[in-house]
């Protein structure tokens, strides 16, 4: 039996594949032209790759010379990081500073002793305070736990409080104020202040002042009674006379304590002497006497004394004019002199840090000694006291006393509330970090770092570039392998885009005027000393050590290397220079026109601006993309009305044959019929 032959379901001669075979050949024009939008498309990416390489370079180029160049940034460099640093601006101005931080500001951080983990904290109303702002909430009563929560809750930036595990089954209480300066004392009032008493975290203050009352019978090493006074807690001092006013007992040099007096310097007179005898003029002779008689006056012989030789007078006493007039005299026999006294007759007040002038020691004694011999001393009010002691209730477990930031700048002393300061010098912000004895420089300069960083981030954008260039245009496979800092990735796409523009005579020129460019002098205001990028340590074969180095293919290429030491020394001391090398104004017009970053910029405008060179090619494989993708649509329907006759015509020739072995089989039939009647 025949197979039943199903028009559509079953063809009988495999008509879909002969149909295939024969579209085959009809879309090879449409493959070719998609073949060929595949390849425009990749010189696209490549032309693209390009682009972003120039603009990468110009960026770099442009950094270099615009007004927001590196070399105007500035940045503070300490000497001792740990007692302060700086950060500036563009704006600061390049110089040298000497600080000393004498302490730094801090905020007042008050602990308990240690208390057990079952305490309570009584239910009332806590009250704090922080200089002006004030913090204070309802507490129904709980654990320490419970309470240091409520308290950071609505103490926010101002007040905090934690729990400090000092003992094993013990915790004490830190509250902490979280402003710097001595006007922002914490302070605790109503069920706080209690609560504090009772932790052991304030007491009842002592009052440190103390007054250094003068009385004649406690002086000491007095030269001459008759030169010293005290009248009315003052003691005078004669000039050529001293007076030492003992403390007893020693005060110890505590920090924050502060010596403070009056004092006075009267002038005997304009000359400075108390006056000096001339020559003698020996005693006064009366007259001898005469007679007269009848108009005849008779004098009598003048009275004759022998009168001592004449001497003369002795000398001035030098004038001595020394202020410097009070001596703290301490505990071990050291001394110390204050500063000088005001030379005025009217009082005027004194103060100094026992901390800075004792240095730990204990101060014995107050000298006042009077060198001058044309003025008298008087000083008075004498107090030792210290300003920052709280009165009331006092801390007696204080980590941290609130206290200002007193700073020392160049002999000049400030005082800011906190540890940044940025009002001192104009675009410097300084950060106190710990306190010093000694002097610590600091200088505002520029940023070098930044500025070397932005020197080879163009190297670097240079060379990518050129190796982009010399991938796309030469078929060399050394190139590629030259370039040891690709990633495997990268190695493999530049593979692949090699010899793309083999052709291009732009790419090869635009390289050897970029190439150009890195090796032309600029002119510079230090032209005879520096004029190349190689003077400063850039160029085609600065790393290399001589003539005996042998040949490298890779040096001719274009590409550019950094001596870091040569760079390293321009900067430090040609500064100036590098900055006009760059980018250097040659007209006085405020506008640059001259220099390698320049050169850079304006090489790289054209090909990457809007409408330039690469935006051109870009544009051009567009359009022919998009017109071989209209081709490949009228292709596409070309094809497919070929495919669809086809497919009609072997339908109609598998019908007619159909209908030819129908007719065969029906004649078959016939004639056995015809031959069976016969028989």
């Amino acid at each position: 039996m025949s197979d039943i032959y199903v028009p559509g379901v079953k063809s009988r001669f495999d008509t879909d594949k002969l149909i295939e075979g024969l579209m085959q050949v009809e879309r090879i024009p449409k493959e070719r032209t998609e073949k060929n939008i595949e390849s425009l498309e990749s010189q696209k990416t490549y032309w693209q790759e390009i682009g972003r390489r120039i603009n990468s370079l110009r960026d770099s180029a442009r950094l270099l010379y615009s007004f927001q160049n590196p070399f105007n940034e500035r940045i503070g460099n300490s000497a001792d990081s740990s007692v302060i640093t700086a950060t500036a601006t563009r704006e600061a101005v390049e110089r040298d500073y000497r600080f000393t931080v004498k302490q730094i500001a801090q905020a007042d951080r008050f602990l308990s002793r240690p208390l057990e983990d079952n305490f309570k904290v009584d239910a009332g109303t806590y009250t704090f305070s922080v200089g002006k702002d004030e913090v204070s909430f309802a507490f129904r009563g709980g654990s320490l736990k419970e309470f240091t929560d409520a308290l950071n809750r609505r103490g926010k930036d101002k007040i905090g409080a934690s729990l400090i595990a000092v003992e094993r089954g013990a915790k004490s209480l830190l509250i902490e104020s979280k402003v710097t300066g001595s006007e922002n004392r914490l302070v605790f009032s109503g069920d706080a202040e209690t609560l504090a008493f009772n932790t052991g975290m304030v007491g009842q203050s002592k009052d440190s002042r103390r007054d250094i009352a003068l009385d004649t019978q406690d002086l000491k090493r007095v030269s001459d009674s008759n030169l010293i006074n005290v009248e009315e807690n003052t003691l005078r001092v004669k000039a050529g006379a001293s007076a030492s006013i003992p403390l007893n007992p020693a005060v110890q040099s505590a920090p924050g304590l502060i010596l403070q007096f009056e004092t006075a310097a009267e002038t005997k007179s304009a000359d400075g002497s108390s006056g000096a005898a001339g020559v003698p003029t020996g005693p006064a002779i009366p007259p001898t006497g005469s007679v007269t008689y009848g108009g005849i006056t008779i004098e009598n012989d003048p009275t004759s004394v022998t009168m001592p030789n004449g001497k003369a007078p002795p000398p001035l006493p030098p004038r001595v004019d020394d202020l410097r007039s009070i001596t703290l005299t301490f505990s071990d026999g050291s001394t110390t002199t204050l500063s000088p006294i005001n030379d005025s007759p009217e009082f005027s007040s004194a103060q100094y840090r026992l901390q800075d002038i004792a240095g730990g020691k204990a101060i014995a004694s107050i000298d006042l000694t009077n060198r001058n011999t044309h003025r008298d001393i008087s000083i008075r009010n004498i107090e030792i006291f210290d300003p920052d002691a709280p009165t009331g209730m006092a801390p007696q477990n204080a980590i941290s006393i609130a206290q200002d930031a007193i700073i020392n700048m160049d002999g000049i002393e400030i005082k800011r509330p906190t540890n940044t300061i940025d009002d001192l010098i104009p675009g410097v912000t300084i950060t106190a970090k710990g306190s010093s004895d000694r002097p610590v420089n600091l200088g505002i300069q520029p940023d070098r770092e930044q500025i070397k960083e932005s020197i080879i981030s163009l190297v670097g954008n240079y060379n990518r570039l050129i190796a982009e260039v010399n991938v796309v245009t030469r078929n060399d496979a050394q190139i590629i392998e030259e370039l040891s800092y690709l990633s495997d990735d990268e190695r493999n796409e530049m593979k692949k885009r090699q010899g793309a523009f083999s052709g291009d005579i732009t790419l090869n020129q635009f390289k050897s005027s970029l190439q150009r460019a890195v090796t032309t002098p600029y002119l510079t205001q230090s032209e005879q000393d520096l004029a190349l990028l190689a003077q400063i340590g850039i160029g085609t074969d600065v790393r290399r050590s001589g003539a005996g180095a042998g040949y490298d293919a890779s040096r001719l290429r274009g590409y550019l290397e950094i001596d870091e030491k040569t760079l390293d020394g321009a900067l430090e001391t040609k500064l100036s220079a590098i900055q006009q090398l760059f980018g250097y104004d040659t007209d006085g017009d405020l506008i640059v026109d001259s220099g390698v970053a320049y050169a850079m910029d304006s090489l790289t405008k054209p090909y990457v601006e809007s409408g330039g060179f690469i935006s051109l090619k870009t544009g051009t494989i567009d359009s022919r993309i998009s017109q071989d993708k209209r081709r490949i649509e009228t292709m596409e329907r070309q094809l497919a009305a070929k495919e669809s006759a086809l497919k009609v015509q072997y339908g109609q020739m598998e019908g007619a044959y159909s209908r030819m072995e129908s007719m065969s089989n029906s004649l078959d039939n016939f004639s056995q019929q015809n031959s069976n009647n016969r028989r």
